[in-house]
């Protein structure tokens, strides 16, 4: 019987070689392969139109149609220098777009941190110890030691990868967050803009009929002096006047307060646009057409509902690195060393080779984190349902109040004429001394309310125009984005969200 060969070095190592070419195969085979549900995007079912889409009875001053729309930068249907110029400067200074766009840093540096798991770690050591000798013996001892490890954890099944996957949705949201902010921040912008000018015409408005009052009061005050008038109608005229002068200093705060607010969107001291807005000006005037497009575009322009989506993306990878946890790691170890001996000699170290590790009892704690994984992913599947619907939600209600409003508006402008015509004949007639004082009261009075009224009624148009162009998320050009799209087929059942198999 022929004598076994001892193995030699070579062999040994040959076949370390081996068995390291051996696991690196099985990680290239396994790249593909991760645990964990793949994220299905959502498919909620929009409606076919906007219930609030409908023809324009005539003389309406615009109306809404399902034409596709470009609402990139919206606010430039109204035409107006002044809201273009704090609109652009504010994209450029404010500060809670600013604060949105440091998330989206924080959000790509979590990012390369997850992907730090893909690759080899490598840690250098040194050290140095001073060896005295005993008393009697000949000098002291130096003694170094350097030397290098390095691990690397091979991702087989993946819980890294789905790391990075989670990760990457986040910088989406995160993404998605800073287009939500522009949409919030043109729409505060114009609102408070819309706010001050309408404000300012109720100036104008109180001013012009307290002129018109007080000439009223002066003619009241003359023929009480020849006794056509009575004490009473004096005091009425002089009241009226009074409380239509008490009107102003009330519009003057609220007007002002609207350029402080302007003034810290745009980043500056509250004060710092009083010169530039202060001068009155007219409300910015609504378009003819306002395309609202249709309601399955909605989910591809919302940043809000994007953002939503992104958020489940992270929160279903999520559980894919929970899942992870079951099997077992493993992992390329290496150590290389160098230093000396108390006998005044080098020597050196190597090794390298493979290791596994595999939780076999966590007291159920995986288990445990894969369900709370799962129910972070259900929770967010849920926020994402009612972020769709509110959306809707915000659309329709913002088609109703534009379109109404307009006929309260067209309304309100007869009222006004109606109640000119009242105040010119009341007052001829009490000037004649063929009508009570009365009736020119009552008709200054609700001249002045109707002016008001419809002043306020325009205003509204302009801000429901505005609640309806950040309700469509106008405000960013979602054309240019090569995310994917939200909204493919309809789906009425939980199969969305059921996890899949590991």
């Amino acid at each position: 019987m022929s004598k076994a060969k001892p193995v030699t070095g070579s062999q040994r190592r040959l076949t370390g070689l081996l068995l390291i070419a051996v696991v690196f195969l099985v990680a290239l085979l396994a790249n593909g392969c991760m645990v964990g549900p793949n994220f299905q995007p959502p498919q909620p079912i929009a409606p076919n139109q906007w219930v609030g889409v409908v023809k324009a009875p005539a003389g309406q001053l615009s109306e809404a149609t399902a034409q596709p729309a470009d609402l990139a930068e919206w606010w430039r249907q109204f035409s107006d220098p002044m809201l273009t110029a704090l609109t652009e400067e504010a994209l450029r200074r404010n500060l809670d777009l600013q604060i949105a766009e440091t998330r989206l840093r924080q959000a790509r540096a979590s990012r390369g941190i997850a992907a730090g798991g893909l690759w080899p770690s490598v840690t250098a050591s040194g050290s140095y110890q001073l060896l005295r000798q005993a008393s009697g013996a000949s000098g002291n001892q130096n003694l170094y030691l350097a030397g290098f490890d390095s691990v690397w954890e091979l991702d087989l099944f993946g819980g890294v990868r789905r790391a990075v996957e989670s990760a990457d949705a986040n910088i989406q949201a995160a993404l998605e967050g800073i287009r939500d902010a522009q949409v919030s921040l043109i729409a505060e912008v114009a609102l408070n803009y819309v706010q001050l000018r309408g404000y300012q015409q109720e100036i104008v408005i109180a001013q012009k009929n307290l002129e018109a009052q007080r000439h009223t009061a002066d003619i009241t005050h003359k023929l009480f002096s020849v006794g056509f008038a009575s004490a009473l109608d004096v005091a009425n005229a002089d009241s009226n006047v009074a409380t239509t002068e008490s009107q102003i200093p009330v519009f003057e705060i609220a007007a002002q307060q609207s350029i402080y607010s302007l003034s810290v969107l745009l980043a500056r001291h509250p004060a710092d646009l009083l010169d530039q807005l202060l001068p009155f000006d007219s409300l910015p005037k609504v378009p003819a057409q306002v395309p609202a497009g249709l309601p399955s575009d909605l989910l591809r322009r919302r940043p809000d509902i994007r953002m939503s989506e992104a958020k489940l993306h992270a929160a279903t990878a999520q559980i894919g690195v929970a899942v992870a946890d079951f099997f077992p790691v493993f992992s390329l170890t290496g150590t290389a060393s160098w230093g000396t001996t108390v006998l005044h000699m080098w020597s050196h170290a190597f090794t390298l080779g493979p290791s596994v590790t595999w939780p076999i009892f966590q007291g159920g704690a995986i288990v445990s984190n894969v369900h709370l994984q799962e129910a972070l992913r259900d929770q967010a599947f849920i926020t994402y349902q009612e972020t769709v619907l509110s959306a809707f939600q915000d659309v329709e209600n913002a088609l109703i109040a534009f379109t109404k409003e307009q006929q309260h508006r067209k309304v309100l402008k007869e009222a006004v004429e109606d109640n000119r015509k009242a105040v010119e004949m009341s007052l001829q007639l009490y000037t004649e001394g063929l009508g009570d004082f009365l009736n020119v009261l009552v008709a200054q009075r609700s001249l002045y309310t109707s002016e008001d009224s419809l002043v306020q009624s325009e205003r509204n148009i302009a801000t429901d125009l505005i609640a309806l162009y950040k309700a469509l998320g106008g405000g960013w050009d979602y054309a240019q984005t090569t995310s994917s799209s939200p909204g493919r087929a309809p789906a009425e059942t939980e199969s969305n969200i059921a996890p899949q198999g590991y």
